[in-house]
């Protein structure tokens, strides 16, 4: 975990995203890993009630790094380096727990998603096994701070490589990564449960086409893993605010079980990392292949 002062993480020559872009982008898909950031801010740390291992416990560990050659197929990838814990932007923009803030919360806040009352809105109150992170109630204006900083500017990237990529190819696939933890967490719907190896969420059809979730689908059960479809997450923010199939835009989240890869408790790589980020090179030419041929036929 990489510790560094708020001040620093907003520098005008520190963006609180990096954009892995190819050469030449070649194919339109775009890449986004909006949940592996690990540059932890002092303050946030020092505030926290929990130690520095267990807040990385919300992190998508290493994800960044399993679809790390995307940019050598000719897509870019999008990764988030501040973490999950400390804003998350697979959520609405302010999507807050009015119980964590000192004073009443605006109008236009969302307060009472299912994501808010399982305490993980936008800033949020737990970690994913249900641990507070915070030993006291924060000012609203720290929650604006951060989605002003970290979340807006991160859409912003995301917004336009959508933007670039359909006014060059005329439609655009963007394939949000993620990783869940291998066993469903006491404020999950499938609490105390084992999960699938992966799953693939496309809002039950609604934010891509078909063959894109099949064509996942299809390549990831050939390695011989578990997938399931849509539940628990048919997906997030993302997926639902951008997957707009009929104007050209195809948003699918991948969600992959942790204990494939790495240690959860220690947020440590497996030996298995390797072989797993090999097979994801496989799929991202697979979606290479089946974007650039039947989308461009529609």
């Amino acid at each position: 975990m990489v510790q560094k002062n708020l001040s620093t993480v907003l520098a005008a020559e520190s963006l609180p995203f990096r954009v892995h872009r190819p050469h030449h982008q070649r194919v339109p898909l775009v890449f986004a890993s909006p949940h592996s950031g690990r540059d932890y801010p002092d303050a946030f740390v020092k505030g926290a009630r929990l130690d520095p291992i267990s807040l990385r416990r919300s992190e998508d560990s290493f994800i960044d790094e399993l679809f790390g050659n995307a940019p050598d197929y000719g897509a870019p990838l999008l990764c988030a380096l501040f973490p999950r814990a400390f804003v998350d932007v697979n959520r609405e923009p302010f999507e807050l727990d009015p119980e964590m803030f000192l004073e009443k919360l605006p109008h236009y806040v969302n307060t009472d998603s299912p994501r808010v009352i399982a305490g993980l809105g936008t800033i949020a109150r737990v970690i994913s096994n249900g641990q507070e992170i915070y030993p006291k109630k924060l000012d609203f204006k720290e929650a604006v701070t951060r989605i002003n900083n970290f979340y807006r500017p991160y859409h912003r990237a995301l917004d336009k490589l959508i933007t670039d990529t359909k006014k060059k190819f005329g439609h655009c696939v963007v394939i949000d990564c993620h990783s869940m933890p291998s066993m469903g967490g006491p404020l999950d719907p499938d609490k105390g449960d084992g999960r699938a190896d992966f799953i693939v969420g496309d809002c039950f059809g609604s934010s891509c086409a078909s063959y894109i979730s099949n064509t996942i689908d299809t390549t990831i059960s050939s390695f011989g893993y578990r997938v399931a479809r849509n539940k628990p997450f048919a997906g997030g923010f993302t997926t639902q605010h951008y997957g707009k199939p009929k104007s050209g835009v195809h948003v699918v989240q991948i969600e992959i079980n942790r204990a494939l890869y790495m240690d959860e408790v220690r947020i440590q790589k497996r030996t298995e990392f390797k072989r797993i980020s090999a097979e994801l090179t496989d799929l991202i030419a697979s979606l290479v292949q089946v974007t650039t041929q039947d989308l461009a036929a529609e």
